[in-house]
């Protein structure tokens, strides 16, 4: 099984690199049976994360983007100011809405029609798929701060640390990277290896998974 996390110009770092360490632990308590790479739409480069003061980190993307690799394509979101001239800075909105406009967008079109694949994105990465008109009628969650826009590219909206469309698995702020990839981990391999990681961690996950199944709540 394959989990190929996406750079791109402006990526938040933390949004990568908190599912790539939990999945990385993750693939060494199964002996290795997880790849865990870092890619992107153009293949192995640097590529510049954004940053909202003057210490931008670069990661090295080892690996072109295959979106028919059997396992999880994981899109993170922007870093970079948010009230600003779009004209002049690179803002967050900015940022995620080219992201669409590279060759990252038709990729991604073909792994969310790939029966063998999931993706599943941090923070503004649902945001990001939303701009490029892929996440229509699909149930999602990003940064508090974007739940508007992300109604209004039209994804269903869900309040929840972690949301389980099936093959779309969305993530709400930053640090829920970490819960993103112990979810994945424990739908790929059970709840053992979920605990192990999280005891490796020091780290428990928080809330409950949205999952489209069961009984509706009632008003009271």
């Amino acid at each position: 099984m394959h989990a190929q996390i996406v750079l791109f110009d402006g990526f938040d770092p933390l949004d990568v690199v908190a599912p790539y360490e939990v999945l990385i632990a993750g693939s060494d308590f199964v002996g290795g049976d997880l790849e865990v790479e870092l890619v992107s739409a153009e293949g192995p480069r640097l590529v510049r994360g954004g940053c909202t003061g003057s210490r931008p980190l670069q990661l090295e993307a080892t690996n072109y983007l295959d979106p028919t690799k059997p396992g999880y394509v994981i899109v993170p979101g922007a870093l970079g100011p948010v009230d600003a001239d779009p004209d002049e800075v690179a803002t967050i909105p900015v940022l995620l809405a080219r992201f669409g406009d590279t060759e990252a967008g038709p990729l991604m079109r073909r792994a969310l029609a790939h029966p063998d694949v999931t993706v599943a994105t941090v923070c503004g990465g649902s945001l990001a798929l939303a701009m490029a008109g892929l996440l229509d009628g699909r149930h999602a969650n990003t940064h508090h701060l974007g739940t508007q826009v992300l109604e209004a590219t039209g994804a269903i909206p869900v309040d929840a640390r972690v949301v389980d469309d099936g093959d779309l698995v969305t993530a709400g702020g930053v640090t829920s990277g970490l819960d993103l990839a112990l979810h994945l981990l424990d739908r790929s391999y059970g709840p053992r290896i979920a605990l192990a990681v999280e005891a490796y961690f020091a780290f428990e996950r928080r809330g409950t998974v949205w999952t489209n199944r069961g009984a509706l709540p009632q008003a009271v």
